[in-house]
């Protein structure tokens, strides 16, 4: 891997991706909406190009102007967010990478999607149901699309430093909580990772689980 085209790069999981991925000497080119967070993704080496995921054309365009050897998208809105870009905005970027190319791609989503639905409970699901459903469209359009695709669905996330006590696995019946940094460093292990592809992975910290489950950990 050697250049990487992010999506979601201005604020949490998709700016401690751009961290990671530019210490590594990796080439990234951090899709934003707006300047705002300009000076400092290119402060830590990355180039930025402003457009927005939900205009196709211009996505498609952006996605074309060099080789990519992955996308990842950590794309998304709040409940009280109008047009979101959690299903429209990913499936552009989808489509962008089948039109260019792309090999890879890599979709942070969420826990309490598709068969991890059962993994919440009633009142999370009521409150998100339409973020949710917007993040399934996302998931399922990725699997169809023909791209060697990875779905990492964290659990409700936090914003305090690494633990470094995440991981992974293919219970959809895991739900908890995860620090966003942990969620960074889970997305750029399986970029390097053979085993994760064509796979849809939940996210926990194992010291934040709701309950204490059984499950087996995904390894990379």
């Amino acid at each position: 891997m050697t250049a990487i085209f992010l999506a979601g790069a201005s604020r949490g999981v998709g700016r401690e991706i751009a961290k990671r991925l530019t210490a590594q000497g990796l080439t990234v080119v951090a899709l934003l909406r707006s300047d705002a967070a300009r000076s400092e993704l290119e402060a830590l080496g990355a180039t930025v190009v402003i457009g927005d995921a939900l205009e196709a054309d211009a996505i498609a365009s952006l996605v074309a102007k060099q080789p990519f050897d992955a996308v990842i998208s950590t794309l998304g809105g709040k409940p009280t967010d109008g047009e979101r870009a959690d299903f429209k905005g990913n499936r552009n970027l989808i489509d962008a990478a089948v039109q260019a190319g792309v090999k890879r791609f890599i979709l942070v989503s969420s826990i309490g999607t598709g068969e991890s639905a059962a993994a919440l409970p009633p009142q999370a699901l009521e409150t998100l149901g339409a973020v949710l459903a917007e993040k399934e469209q996302a998931e399922n359009h990725l699997v169809a699309s023909g791209l060697i695709y990875t779905i990492v669905r964290p659990g409700g996330l936090k914003s305090e430093p690494p633990r470094g006590t995440a991981v992974l696995t293919e219970n959809p019946n895991i739900a908890g909580s995860i620090h966003r940094a942990d969620v960074a460093d889970l997305v750029c292990r399986c970029l390097g990772s053979v085993r994760s592809h064509n796979k849809i992975l939940s996210a926990v910290d194992r010291t934040l689980l709701f309950g204490q489950p059984e499950f087996e950990d995904f390894t990379l």
